[in-house]
């Protein structure tokens, strides 16, 4: 996965790739977070403009409702 602009792509695109490489690839957030050598804040603060946020039971990202 290209992860170069990944933060500056729309947010409901990244949700699905990131979703999907937690789903596939990655055991945990932190397992993605390292192994793409992403931001965590960064990520966290755009899935919570769309009102999600991470939940480590499922290993996705959630609707915060």
């Amino acid at each position: 996965m290209e992860v170069d602009n990944l933060l500056t792509m729309d947010s409901a695109i990244v949700l699905g790739i990131i979703n999907e490489r937690l789903r596939i690839e990655c055991d945990s957030y932190q397992q993605l977070l390292s192994r793409y050598n992403i931001e965590e804040g960064s990520l966290n603060h755009k899935m919570a403009l769309l009102g999600y946020r991470y939940d480590p039971i499922t290993n996705q990202f959630k609707s915060s409702d």
